[in-house]
């Protein structure tokens, strides 16, 4: 019942049915439209407070913050967004690799022992084996596991942590490109292609072949059938 409130303010402040700085609903009448008690209300709002969506305070009410405040990073306002502006979603996602995941590529480069290069290996091997399997099954969770395995490899807990924060962005962004017709046979050559520069100690070839990786994503992105619709 929480979660199931969380996600039906949480959506609405994604989808802008409060302007930032509006005030919502007085609390008996939103709880009464949602069906929920008083308190099931205050316990999802402290929720939405917590994820720097709104504000609480004395007189003037509870009030939507602006997205420049919001957690972007918490999961739930990722499928929020998700499911409000899933092309800036991927926008937003494609920018973010290009900023992390070639300096984490030099970092696991320079500090990956024989247990990181093996995990990289291991959901390589996984995602080669997804992709001759009906409808390719498992893929995009391969995939994601590879990219996990990338950013822990260079010891930066901080990056860890980062690239488990946007799994589901990351999810939403290979679930779209790898419908384009061939992207996934494209992708495996650049994934061992890293994999290989980590394991060679390489961080300029590591950082090259994720660069290459993401600008190659970001075709297939392009060119995908499940592309959503952009409003700009």
């Amino acid at each position: 019942m929480h979660q199931r409130v969380v996600d039906e303010l949480g959506q609405r402040i994604v989808d802008g049915a409060w302007e930032p700085g509006d005030p919502l609903p007085v609390e008996g009448t939103l709880a009464a439209e949602i069906g929920v008690s008083r308190g099931v209300l205050r316990e999802a709002v402290k929720s939405l407070v917590a994820k720097g969506m709104l504000r609480v305070r004395p007189r003037t009410g509870t009030r939507v913050l602006p997205p420049e405040q919001w957690n972007h990073l918490d999961p739930d306002v990722l499928r929020w967004k998700q499911a409000g502006d899933a092309a800036a979603l991927l926008r937003d996602t494609s920018e973010l690799r290009r900023i992390v995941e070639p300096a984490a590529a030099r970092l696991a480069a320079e500090r990956a022992d024989p247990d990181h290069v093996r995990a990289l290996y291991d959901a390589l091997n996984a995602m080669e084996t997804a992709a001759t399997a009906p409808g390719r099954a498992g893929y995009v969770e391969a995939d994601i596991a590879f990219h996990r395995a990338l950013l822990d490899a260079g010891g930066n807990r901080l990056l860890g942590s980062l690239g488990r924060a946007v799994e589901i962005a990351l999810e939403h962004s290979f679930v779209i490109s790898t419908q384009t017709p061939g992207a996934v046979e494209h992708s495996l050559p650049g994934h061992r292609a890293i994999v290989q520069a980590v394991e060679a100690h390489d961080p300029r070839a590591a950082a090259t072949a994720v660069l290459a990786l993401i600008e190659a994503a970001e075709e297939e992105i392009a060119r995908s059938p499940g592309l959503p619709d952009d409003p700009a």
